[in-house]
């Protein structure tokens, strides 16, 4: 039976985008791979970028209100920000919880290079976490 995941960020935009990507691609047909934000900012085109460079298409995703998921009986929830880790709602399910708060990679500043290596940098740890979350957990 296929696990569902849903993957928990603020806006919905730049790191729970990226993870739900690396989760959809680690998982194949073994899970069912959601994301939301307790806020709604659109996908970052940089988080499209990024993900595009490491061959992984994300230009499809949309930026999802954690409301529209309320009668998903998540398997596991996937905090990745402290922020949606304190404000993540209560869900009337017996899903597992995980958190681990990445940087914000559309926070960073300086030249467009700069920007891009920070991207990069998050990305990697992001596939990095998704990639030992899915050898354990399915």
């Amino acid at each position: 039976m296929k696990k569902t995941v849903l993957v928990l960020c603020t806006g919905n935009s730049c790191r729970s985008q990226i993870a739900e990507g690396y989760l959809r691609h680690f998982a194949g047909e073994k899970a069912n791979v959601f994301s939301a934000g307790i806020e709604t900012h659109g996908v970052n085109p940089k988080a499209i970028a990024t993900m595009e460079e490491d061959g992984i298409d994300i230009s499809n995703h949309t930026s999802n209100h954690i409301d529209e998921y309320r009668n998903i009986d998540f398997d596991f929830v996937i905090t990745v920000c402290d922020n949606a880790k304190e404000r993540c709602p209560f869900f009337p399910s017996e899903a597992q919880k995980f958190h681990h708060n990445f940087p914000d990679p559309a926070k960073a500043t300086g030249t467009d290079e700069a920007v891009r290596a920070q991207f990069a940098k998050v990305r990697q740890q992001i596939k990095d976490y998704c990639r030992a979350f899915m050898e354990e957990n399915l």
